[in-house]
């Protein structure tokens, strides 16, 4: 997944951000809701995890402007602030989930996952696709042979297409799920990363429609 970490403590933030990294997602890190808020008119995000005090304003106006804009994306907040009536104004603004810091970054990851399960419409952990098991959580595959090892960038692309079975996605939003704001995007990764998943899960697994993209069959 795209993750947009907006969060202006550096040590929770580096933490976070190489949380998320490891785990196999994207992190973009703003540490100002005036950056934050150029990220998601420039980015379409996965998930947003969103501290509620920032240098610049409060997190919880960033949030209800969000969904003012009609936007859907998932957003988890981290906050030190613990009190009942933070946590339904939050909740009351569009949050999807609330976390007190200090929290555990395992208990954030688990959540993240959840999240994420809950809007793809996969609440449980497990997807079936043709003969192959996909396990959200403990991120594995396994096929009639076994388990298939995907890679990270792998693993982000399989993401990407459970999130939106049978869908027809543009090379453009793969690139955006793949690259942080600091990185080089090279011309042909894409191709080359769909052409591995479907050596290691099948060469009927993901359709190309020249001009337009990529469908994953049988999500």
């Amino acid at each position: 997944m795209r993750i947009l970490i907006v969060e202006d403590d550096p040590g929770l933030g580096s933490a976070v951000r190489d949380k998320i990294a490891v785990e196999g997602h994207t992190p973009d890190w703003m540490r100002t809701l005036a950056d934050a808020q150029d990220a998601v008119r420039t980015v379409g995000y996965d998930l947003v995890l969103l501290d509620m005090m920032l240098p610049d304003g409060r997190g919880i106006d960033f949030l209800t402007t969000l969904r003012g804009r009609g936007a859907t994306t998932p957003v988890i907040i981290m906050t030190a602030r613990d009190q009942l009536t933070d946590r339904i104004a939050g909740l009351n603004a569009g949050a999807d989930d609330y976390l007190v810091k200090p929290f555990d970054l395992a208990e954030l990851s688990a959540r993240i996952g959840a999240v994420a399960r809950r809007y793809a419409g996969k609440p449980g952990p497990r997807v079936v696709l043709g003969d192959l098991v996909v396990d959200l959580a403990a991120k594995r595959v396994k096929g009639p042979l076994g388990d298939i090892v995907l890679t990270q960038r792998e693993w982000i692309l399989l993401e990407v297409f459970l999130q939106r079975p049978g869908q027809m996605i543009a090379k453009t939003v793969l690139e955006e799920r793949l690259y942080s704001f600091d990185a080089t995007v090279e011309s042909n990764t894409i191709e080359v990363y769909i052409s591995r998943l479907r050596k290691k899960l099948g060469a009927a697994v993901i359709e190309t429609q020249r001009g337009l993209g990529y469908r994953l069959i049988g999500g």
